[in-house]
C-alpha cells in the first residue's frame, strides 16, 4: 500500500484507456480508474508517453489465438471487425488475456513513488531517483534469465495507456538523454525486440543482413541497430517508403513491388531479420547463404508459411524464434541512447483519449517508425 504521506500527494483516480474485451474499437473505453496501489518491490510511475505496437491491436483482436492464417489485423482499417476466427477464451501471448486490461507495452515515465522497503540505495539501478525519467523493460523474465517464462507490460498486467502505471522495480531503467518523452516512448518494445533478434542471431561487423518490413517500428530499429554493429544492411520495404528507409542508413533498399526476382538476384544474406513472414517466407530462405540464420519475432503478413525442408537442411540454416528478451538487451539499448549511437524515429503522436484514431493511422501503414500516445 502507499504510505500515508504519499496518499495526499497522489490522486486517488486517473484517466486510462481500458480494453474491455476482444473485438473492434468499441472495446477501447477511456475512463476513470483507481491509481494503482504498490505491492512489495514495485515502483509507481507517472506516464509521460506510451508507444503503440502491433501487439496492442493483435491482443484486442484475439490474433494470437486465431485458427486462421489471416495477416494480423489486416481487415480492421475499414471494417473495425475481427478478421480472424477467434477462440472462445481470448488469448494473448501467455494464455488468457486478463480483460478488462490497460494495454501499453512502451512506457517513458517519471518515478513518483517507491514501495515500502524499497529505496534509492536498494534499487537494482543505482541511477534511479524519485523524479527520475525512466524507461520500462516491456519483456520481463519473471523466473530469471535461465527461464523463458515472460510477463509483458500491457499484455499480462496493466500497462502504460494511463496517467500512472506500477511496475516491478527490477524493470525500471534510468535514462539520461536529451531525447523527448515521446522519442523515448517509441523505443522499448520495437527497439528491444529488434536488438534481441540481432543479439540472438549474433550479427557481426561485415555481415550481410536483410531486414524485411523496414519502415515499421521493429524493422526501422533493426536497420539502425544492424548498422551500429557494422553490418551491411539490405532493407525491404514498399516503393513509396524507399527514400525514408534509405535515410535510416540502409546500404541497399529493395522494394517488394519488384517481386522475388529482385531478392534472389542479390548477394546471399548471412542473416535475415523478418517480422513479415507470410507468402514471402520461402523466397527469403532461398536468399540465405549456406550456414545463414533466419530470425523472427512476428508474422505481419500471415502466420502460416511454406517451408521447403531441402532449403533448410541442405543449406545448414538456423531458424531463430525470438520473444523473450535476453538479459543484456535492454540495458544495452539504454546505453545506445545515452551515447547517441542511434536516433529516434517518431512518425507522430496522439492524445491518449484518441487511441482509436491512432490505431487506425497505425494500421494504414503510411508512416515510417513509431506512433506514440501522450496522457
Amino acid at each position: 500500500m502507499h504510505p500515508p504521506s504519499a496518499l495526499a500527494a497522489l490522486p486517488a483516480r486517473m484517466k486510462a484507456m481500458v480494453t474491455v474485451g476482444q473485438g473492434g474499437y468499441e472495446q477501447l473505453v477511456y475512463r476513470d480508474v483507481p491509481v494503482p496501489m504498490l505491492q512489495t518491490g514495485e515502483v509507481l510511475l507517472q506516464v509521460l508517453a506510451a508507444g503503440i505496437n502491433n501487439t496492442d491491436i493483435n491482443t484486442r483482436l484475439g490474433w494470437y489465438g486465431a485458427t486462421t492464417n489471416s495477416p494480423n489485423h489486416a481487415a480492421e482499417i475499414d471494417t473495425q471487425k475481427v478478421d480472424v476466427a477467434a477462440p472462445e477464451v481470448p488469448l494473448g501471448w501467455n494464455g488468457a488475456t486478463p480483460f478488462p486490461l490497460i494495454q501499453g507495452a512502451d512506457c517513458c515515465g517519471r518515478v513518483v513513488l517507491l514501495a515500502p522497503g524499497l529505496d534509492e540505495a536498494t534499487h537494482p539501478d543505482p541511477g534511479l531517483k524519485l523524479g527520475q525519467r525512466v524507461l520500462v523493460r516491456s519483456c520481463m523474465r519473471v523466473q530469471g534469465f535461465a527461464s523463458m517464462d515472460t510477463r509483458w507490460l500491457g499484455t499480462d498486467f496493466d500497462g502504460a495507456f494511463a496517467e500512472y502505471v506500477k511496475v516491478p522495480a527490477s524493470e525500471v531503467f534510468a535514462v539520461n538523454s536529451a531525447w523527448s518523452d515521446v522519442e523515448l516512448a517509441s523505443l522499448p518494445c520495437a527497439w528491444g525486440t529488434a536488438e534481441n533478434m540481432l543479439h540472438r542471431a549474433g550479427v557481426a561487423a561485415g555481415e550481410q543482413v536483410w531486414v524485411t518490413g523496414a519502415s515499421g517500428g521493429v524493422g526501422s530499429a533493426a536497420v539502425q541497430l544492424a548498422k551500429r554493429r557494422g553490418a551491411h544492411v539490405t532493407a525491404l520495404t514498399s516503393r513509396d517508403k524507399r527514400d525514408a528507409v534509405a535515410a535510416l542508413g540502409a546500404d541497399m533498399v529493395l522494394c517488394r513491388e519488384e517481386g522475388a526476382a529482385a531478392l534472389t538476384g542479390q548477394a546471399p544474406a548471412d542473416v535475415i531479420v523478418d517480422n513479415v513472414a507470410g507468402p514471402g517466407f520461402a523466397t527469403l530462405l532461398k536468399a540465405l547463404r549456406r550456414g545463414g540464420r533466419y530470425v523472427s519475432s512476428g508474422a505481419i503478413a500471415g502466420a502460416d508459411v511454406a517451408l521447403d525442408m531441402r532449403d533448410f537442411y541442405l543449406k545448414d540454416l538456423t531458424l531463430i524464434g525470438c520473444t523473450a528478451w535476453d538479459e543484456p538487451v535492454f540495458r544495452n539499448l539504454v546505453g545506445y541512447v545515452e551515447r547517441n549511437e542511434i536516433r529516434p524515429l517518431v512518425a507522430g503522436s496522439f492524445a491518449l483519449k484518441d487511441m482509436a484514431r491512432a490505431q487506425q493511422a497505425f494500421l494504414e501503414k503510411r508512416h515510417t517508425g513509431n506512433l506514440v500516445l501522450v496522457p
